[in-house]
C-alpha cells in the first residue's frame, strides 16, 4: 500500500517568516505576491519570492503564493502575467478564489481553490475537482463528518486550518465591509466588524448584553485533533498568521512539526512531505504567542460556544490567580516563572481586559510597572501573560533547526581527493579537489582527522550521519584541506538538490462539467467577464448583473456564519436552555449601525443583515 504523504503548511508574512518556517519544519509555506492577495498588508516582491522558493526546494518544501482576491476587468490581464512570472520563478501552486482566471491563458502551474470559494459540501469541492483544481481548502466550520463525506465523495488533496484566527463568517461569504465601509473581504481589504463592540437588543429595544464583541471568536487550536483529521481524509495541514511575526510562526509550526511527526511515526501509512529533520532549542507551546483563546470550533460539536465576547485582543497564557494584593506588588499564585519585561493582562469586575508591564518579579510577587492601585485588581483574579520576554528571546535564537541527513564517502584519487554526498532522498553528489600527497610522519594519523573534518556542519543544512574514508594510511592532508572540500560538497550538493527539484506542472484542459444550479448571485462572488463566462460555461444559465454584487441586493445577508449568538449565550432552542429565550427578532448595533440577526436552526445557520440596503 502506498503511504500518505501528510503536509504541514504554515504562513509567511515575509520572506523572513518563509524561511523560519522551512527552518521549523514547515512542508510549505503560502505568502502573498506583489498584488492581488487576501491580506493587502502582507504583499511581497517576486525577488523575495524566488529568494524562499530556493531555500525551500532544498529541503524538498513547497512555496504556494496567494492570489486569491476577487479581480475586476481591469486587472485580469495584470493578474495572468503575475501567475506566470510566478510559474516562472518555480513557485508550487497558485491559491486562487477567481474563478475567470480559469477562462485565461494561465501557465500549466497548480491551482488550489481557497477557503474563500466557500468550500463546505461534497457537491462543491466535486465541481472544483472536475473544472481543473488540484488542491482544495476546506471551509473552517466542517465537522469530522463532513469532511470524511466530502473524502468519500472526491479525489483532490484536501486542506485544513488546524489553527489561528477565525473569521465568524463562511470565509467568502462576509460582505458587511465591502457594504459599510467600501473595503472588499474578497479583495484583502476587511475592516474587521467581527472584532467590533456591539449592543444585543431583543424587539422591544431592551439591551441583552451591553458593549460585547459579540461577533468576535476565540482562536482555532486543532492540534490534538490532528489523527481523527487525518483519518478523515484531510492531507494539508494549514496553520493561518500571513500577519503574524516570526515568533509566532516559529513558535506554531513547531508545535505541529512535533505533532504531526509523531503520528508519521508510527504509522506505516503516512509519510512526510518534505525532507530534513528538526530538533528545537524550546519546548513550543502556542499559548504563549498571539491567543483569544483556544477552540475546536465546530469539529465536534455542532452547536459549541466558540466566542470570546470580552476582548478581541491576545489573552495569551493562563498563568493562576491573585494570592494577595498590596499597595506595590500583588503575589500571584502559579507555577509557571514570570520575568522582568513580561505583560500580564486579567479580566476587571467589568469583563475589560487590563493589561500591565512587569517592572521587576520577587519571589512570587509581581511588581507592575505602574503600580498596582490603576489596576483595581482583586483577590482571586486569574492572571494571563499575552507577552513572555524569556520564550520569545529563545525563540529570537532559534535559527536553522532543520537538517536532511547525509552519507559521506572519502576516496583518494589520482591527483587529489574525492568526496561523495548521498542524501535522505537518495541524490548523490561527488565533489573533486586537486591537491598535492603528503607523507605522514606518523602512519595512520590521517583517518581520524579528515573523519573529525568532514562531520562538522554547524551552520548547514547538512546532518552528517557516516563518514566511510578510504585512504592510504601514510598520507597527510592539513584540516584546510577536509575543510575546504567539505566546503565544496556541500556547496555542489545544494545545487544538485535545487536543479534536481521536479516542478509539478497541470495541465488543464476547459470542460463543462456542471455548475450545481443554473443561476448565480452576489454569494458566487462574480467580479468580472471572464468569471460570468465560466460559469455560463459549466451551465448556468442566468447571470443577472444587478444582483451579482451585494451591496445592490436590498436586505442581503451580509454575514452568513455557523457561529450562534443564542448558542453562545445559552438561548439555543436545540441544546439546553441556560438562560431565558429572548423576545425576537434580536439586533446587534454598534456606531455603524444596526445590524438584523436571522437564525436557520435547521441549518444551524446565523445571517446578519443591515435592513433597507442600498
Amino acid at each position: 500500500m502506498l503511504s500518505q504523504e501528510i503536509e504541514l503548511l504554515a504562513p509567511a508574512k515575509n520572506i523572513c517568516c518563509g524561511i523560519a518556517a522551512i527552518n521549523h519544519g514547515a512542508d510549505a509555506v503560502y505568502i502573498g505576491g506583489p498584488l492581488f492577495g487576501a491580506r493587502a498588508a502582507a504583499a511581497n516582491s517576486l525577488n523575495d519570492i524566488e529568494k524562499l522558493v530556493a531555500y525551500a526546494h532544498q529541503f524538498r518544501a513547497k512555496v504556494y503564493v496567494a492570489l486569491n482576491t476577487l479581480l475586476y476587468d481591469d486587472e485580469l490581464d495584470q493578474a495572468v502575467e503575475l501567475c506566470h512570472q510566478l510559474y516562472g520563478l518555480g513557485a508550487d501552486a497558485l491559491i486562487i478564489q477567481d474563478v475567470g482566471l480559469l477562462e485565461a491563458a494561465l501557465p500549466p502551474i497548480p491551482l488550489h481553490s481557497s477557503t474563500q470559494m466557500n468550500n463546505r459540501t461534497a457537491e462543491k469541492v466535486k465541481f472544483l475537482e472536475k473544472v481543473g483544481f488540484t488542491q482544495v481548502v476546506l471551509a473552517r466550520e466542517l465537522s469530522l463528518a463532513q469532511i470524511k463525506n466530502i473524502r468519500a465523495a472526491t479525489s483532490v488533496p484536501l486542506e485544513f486550518f488546524v489553527h489561528g484566527a477565525l473569521c465568524v463568517a463562511y470565509s467568502g461569504q462576509c460582505y458587511i465591509s465591502e457594504v459599510m465601509a467600501d473595503r472588499s473581504a474578497n479583495r484583502g481589504q476587511c475592516a474587521q466588524f467581527c472584532r467590533h463592540q456591539y449592543n444585543l437588543l431583543d424587539k422591544n429595544g431592551r439591551i441583552l448584553e451591553k458593549d460585547r464583541f459579540l461577533l468576535s471568536l476565540k482562536d482555532l487550536d486543532l492540534s490534538s485533533h490532528l489523527e481523527p483529521l487525518i483519518d478523515a481524509g484531510i492531507r494539508s495541514f494549514k496553520i493561518e498568521g500571513r500577519l503574524k511575526d516570526e515568533h509566532y510562526v516559529k513558535n506554531v509550526t513547531a508545535t505541529y512539526r512535533l505533532a504531526l511527526d509523531k503520528i508519521i511515526d508510527a504509522r506505516d501509512d503516512l509519510r512526510r512531505a518534505s525532507s530534513g529533520r528538526c530538533q528545537f532549542g524550546f519546548t513550543p507551546d502556542p499559548s504563549r504567542s498571539f491567543s483569544r483563546g483556544q477552540t475546536d470550533y465546530f469539529l465536534n460539536k455542532a452547536r459549541n460556544m466558540v466566542g470570546e465576547l470580552r476582548t478581541p485582543k491576545s489573552i495569551g497564557q493562563k498563568l493562576g490567580r491573585v494570592a494577595e494584593v498590596e499597595a506595590r506588588y500583588f503575589t500571584l499564585a502559579a507555577d509557571e516563572a514570570v520575568h522582568n519585561g513580561d505583560g500580564l493582562c486579567f479580566f476587571n469586575q467589568n469583563n475589560t481586559l487590563v493589561g500591565m508591564r512587569v517592572n521587576r518579579v520577587e519571589g512570587r510577587k509581581i511588581y507592575p510597572k505602574d503600580g498596582v492601585a490603576p489596576l483595581q485588581l482583586s483577590v482571586g483574579s486569574e492572571i494571563f501573560r499575552n507577552a513572555d520576554t524569556h520564550f520569545n528571546k529563545m525563540l529570537a535564537q532559534s535559527e536553522l533547526c532543520r537538517k536532511f541527513v547525509v552519507q559521506m564517502a572519502l576516496v583518494e584519487i589520482a591527483d587529489g581527493l574525492q568526496l561523495q554526498l548521498t542524501d535522505e532522498d537518495g541524490i548523490v553528489s561527488t565533489t573533486t579537489l586537486v591537491v598535492e600527497k603528503q607523507k605522514a610522519k606518523k602512519i595512520g594519523a590521517i583517518e581520524p582527522v579528515a573523519l573529525q573534518q568532514l562531520k562538522k556542519s554547524g551552520g548547514t543544512v547538512f546532518s552528517v550521519e557516516e563518514v566511510a574514508i578510504e585512504l592510504s594510511p601514510d598520507l597527510f592532508f592539513p584540516s584546510a584541506v577536509f575543510n575546504d572540500l567539505r566546503r565544496k560538497a556541500f556547496n555542489s550538493h545544494l545545487e544538485l538538490r535545487l536543479s534536481s527539484y521536479a516542478v509539478t506542472t497541470q495541465l488543464r484542459s476547459p470542460n463543462t462539467y456542471p455548475w450545481p444550479t443554473t443561476a448565480v448571485n452576489y454569494a458566487d462572488n462574480i467580479t468580472n467577464k471572464k468569471a460570468a463566462e465560466f460559469y455560463r460555461h459549466h451551465g448556468v444559465q442566468q447571470v443577472d448583473p444587478h444582483i451579482l454584487r451585494a451591496g445592490d441586493v436590498k436586505d442581503c445577508a451580509l454575514m452568513t456564519t455557523k457561529y450562534c449568538i443564542k448558542a453562545q449565550l445559552g438561548m439555543c432552542p436545540k441544546s439546553k436552555i441556560k438562560n431565558e429565550p429572548p423576545a425576537e427578532p434580536l439586533t446587534i448595533a454598534d456606531n455603524t449601525g444596526n445590524y438584523a440577526l436571522g437564525f436557520d436552526c435547521d441549518k444551524c445557520e446565523m445571517t446578519i443583515t443591515k435592513k433597507g440596503t442600498p
